[in-house]
C-alpha cells in the first residue's frame, strides 16, 4: 500500500488537549458524507422586547411570586431553583473507598444581560455587553470572597437546542465549595506547564497562533479567538487574553472594553454562518477562589456551539464519542477559515440595510 502525504484537512489524525491532557479524534473526510439524520428545527419565533410571560422581562412576577426590579441594564439574581445550597449537613461514615461522596455547598445566580427580551449578545451594543462584562466582575469578586466558595463559574446556555428553558438573554454563575473536576484538570495541566517552563501555557500556545494565523477568527489589541487546533465541537472557539492575568479582576478598564468587544465580534460570526440565533454554550475559565496563589492560571473563555453543517443540522455526542474519545469531521482549520471570513455586521442588520 502507498503512503500518502498528510494532509490534515483529509486524512484521520489525533490531536491532543494540553488543557485537559484528553485527545480528539479528527476525521475530515467525513464531511463530505450525506447527511440523513436529524434536523433541528430553525422556526425563529418574532420576538417581543417585552413579553409579559417572561419570567426574566423587567417588572414580572417569576414563578416563585417574587417580582423582579424594573432593571434597565444588567439584573442578577439568587437563581430560584438552585443546584447548590448554603446548608451545612452531617455526613454518614463511609469506609468504602468505591463509594466516596463529600457535602457541597453552593450558591447559584442568574444574571440578564439585557430588559429587552429580544436582543442576544450579539444584538447588543459593546457598551451594554461591557456593563454585563463589569457585572461578571461584581459577582465573581462578591462569590468569590465568601469564605467556603472556592471556584466561581459563570456560563451561558444559548438556546433551546442548548437546553437552554428562557429566551430572554441570560447567563448563570453557579460557586461552590469544590474545583470543579475539569477546572481541576485544567490547573493541573497549566501549573504543569508553567512549573516546567516558566511560562503560561496559553500564553505560549497563542504566541504560535498568532505566528502562524490559521485558525485566528479574530482579534483585536487585548484578546484573541481562535478555533483550538484540539476543538471537539464543529465551531468551537477560545477567547485568550493576549496578556497573562489569572482572572476577570485584574482586566484593565481598555481590556474590559475589548473583552466586550471580542465577544461581540465572535457571536455576530456565529449568527451570520447559518443567518440564525446561533445556540452554544460558553463559559469563563479563570482561577479558582480558594486562597491560593495561582500563576499558572491564564484568562480565557470557551465557547461550544452544536451547529455542524447548517442551522438545522447539530453534532451529536454519540458511539464513539461516548464510549472511546471526543471526535470531529471538519478540521478546525477549515471551521476558522469559515468563521474569519463572516462579515462583523450582523446578518439581520445586512438583511435591512441598517449600518
Amino acid at each position: 500500500m502507498s503512503t500518502q502525504k498528510f494532509d490534515y484537512n483529509e486524512h484521520p489524525h489525533r490531536r491532543y488537549n494540553p488543557l485537559i491532557g484528553e485527545w480528539v479524534l479528527v476525521s475530515p473526510h467525513r464531511a463530505k458524507r450525506p447527511w440523513q439524520g436529524q434536523e433541528e428545527n430553525d422556526l425563529e419565533e418574532e420576538k417581543l422586547q417585552y413579553d409579559p410571560s417572561c419570567y426574566l422581562c423587567p417588572g414580572n412576577t417569576r414563578s416563585n411570586g417574587v417580582v423582579n426590579k424594573q432593571y434597565t441594564d444588567v439584573y442578577v439574581f439568587d437563581n430560584d431553583f438552585p443546584s447548590l445550597l448554603q446548608v451545612d449537613v452531617e455526613m454518614p461514615e463511609e469506609t468504602n473507598p468505591l463509594f466516596r461522596i463529600e457535602p457541597q455547598k453552593g450558591i447559584n445566580r442568574v444574571i440578564c444581560f439585557s430588559p429587552r427580551h429580544d436582543l442576544t449578545l450579539p444584538e447588543m451594543e459593546v457598551e451594554a455587553i461591557e456593563k454585563v462584562v463589569e457585572a461578571w466582575k461584581a459577582q465573581y469578586l462578591d462569590l468569590g470572597g465568601k469564605e467556603f466558595i472556592n471556584h466561581v463559574q459563570i456560563f451561558e446556555n444559548k438556546g433551546a437546542v442548548m437546553g437552554c428553558s428562557n429566551p430572554h438573554p441570560h447567563g448563570q454563575i453557579w460557586s461552590q465549595s469544590s474545583i470543579p473536576t475539569l477546572v481541576a484538570k485544567t490547573q493541573a495541566n497549566l501549573k504543569k506547564h508553567y512549573e516546567a517552563n516558566g511560562t503560561s501555557l496559553l500564553a505560549d500556545y497563542l504566541k504560535a497562533e498568532l505566528e502562524r494565523k490559521e485558525r485566528i477568527v479574530v482579534e483585536n489589541e487585548h484578546f484573541a479567538v481562535v478555533v483550538p487546533f484540539w476543538a471537539i465541537w464543529p465551531f468551537e472557539t477560545l477567547i485568550i487574553s493576549k496578556r497573562h492575568f489569572g482572572n476577570i479582576t485584574e482586566m484593565t478598564k481598555e481590556e474590559r472594553k475589548a473583552f466586550a468587544a471580542i465577544i461581540k465580534a465572535n457571536t455576530v460570526r456565529y449568527d451570520n454562518l447559518f443567518k440564525t440565533s446561533f445556540p452554544y454554550s460558553s463559559g469563563i475559565h479563570q482561577t479558582p477562589t480558594d486562597g491560593e496563589e495561582h500563576p499558572e492560571w491564564h484568562f480565557h473563555m470557551h465557547f461550544y456551539p452544536p451547529l455542524l453543517r447548517s442551522a438545522t443540522v447539530k453534532k451529536f455526542m454519540v458511539g464513539y464519542e461516548m464510549m472511546a474519545e471526543a471526535q470531529r469531521d471538519i478540521s478546525p482549520e477549515k471551521s476558522a477559515a469559515m468563521l474569519r471570513e463572516l462579515p462583523e455586521v450582523h446578518y439581520k442588520k445586512l438583511t435591512n440595510n441598517i449600518i
